[in-house]
């Protein structure tokens, strides 16, 4: 996926995501990929990666265990 540069980078790459885990490519249960690795893949800051995880939380499709990241939710899959 290219990000737009002239739009917003953290939604594009929660949509993106959020594709990702609809069309079970991320299954449920299943840890996401760090924001070290997100960030390298689409060419945006660490703090885009997270923001666009943390995005994803209050829709239900992801939760984060302390120290260890973020998963898939179940009701997501």
């Amino acid at each position: 996926m290219d990000i737009d540069r002239a739009e917003p980078h953290w939604p594009q790459v929660a949509a993106e995501i959020r594709r990702r885990i609809g069309s079970g490519t991320y299954r449920a249960g299943e840890r996401l990929p760090g924001t070290v690795a997100l960030a390298a893949e689409f060419d945006v800051s660490q703090s885009t990666a997270s923001r666009a995880l943390a995005s994803l939380r209050p829709e239900g499709l992801v939760y984060v265990v302390s120290g260890r990241g973020y998963f898939v939710s179940e009701a997501a899959g």
